[in-house]
């Protein structure tokens, strides 16, 4: 698999303590990480980044990318869009968010037109399958879009780095 390729996993804002405000200092400082862990992937050779564009990590990821593009034009963002009704039901100001990123992005990637109970889990195995490594910040939980998307990579001997989303702590896998 293509090592100058990332693509990112993560939680909502809902399953944080902090929620919707990123202005609480664990906010920032889970931003801070992950920037740190973007720059560190751009100094080894890593310039191209995918983000499914979900509220919270995904978009979080795509924000750090997209700042980074200004000072670094070689490093490319994709957007992989689960279903054209991804954002359908999010409050206008995070409707304009995520449509404010998509002419920012090098490349969106629409995978079907409509919702399904699985088009979540084909946006994800598509992040896998496109990237060398997987950037996640996770809580630990077993369960969900983020840990099945860190089996995934697993089971696809992918590079993974972890972002503990409790205590900021950095692992890697597969290096």
């Amino acid at each position: 698999m293509n090592d100058t390729k990332c693509s990112f996993t993560g939680h909502r804002p809902e399953r944080f303590a902090f929620g919707f405000n990123e202005n609480d200092p664990k906010c920032i400082a889970i931003k801070g990480v992950m920037a740190e862990q973007i720059a560190e992937l751009i100094a080894g050779g890593v310039t191209d980044f995918y983000s499914g564009m979900a509220r919270g990590v995904d978009q979080w990821a795509a924000e750090i990318v997209l700042n980074t593009k200004e000072s670094r034009p070689d490093v490319t963002l994709t957007a992989v869009i689960p279903h054209e009704e991804q954002a359908t039901k999010w409050s206008d100001e995070q409707r304009d968010r995520y449509f404010d990123m998509h002419p920012k992005c090098d490349d969106v990637v629409t995978l079907q037109t409509h919702y399904t109970a699985d088009c979540m889990f084909k946006r994800n195995r598509y992040l896998v399958d496109h990237a060398g490594y997987l950037l996640a910040v996770s809580d630990g939980d077993k369960n969900g879009g983020t840990a099945y998307t860190l089996n995934y990579a697993r089971q696809h001997k992918r590079k993974i780095i972890i972002i503990n989303a409790v205590t900021l702590e950095v692992s890697r896998e597969g290096f």
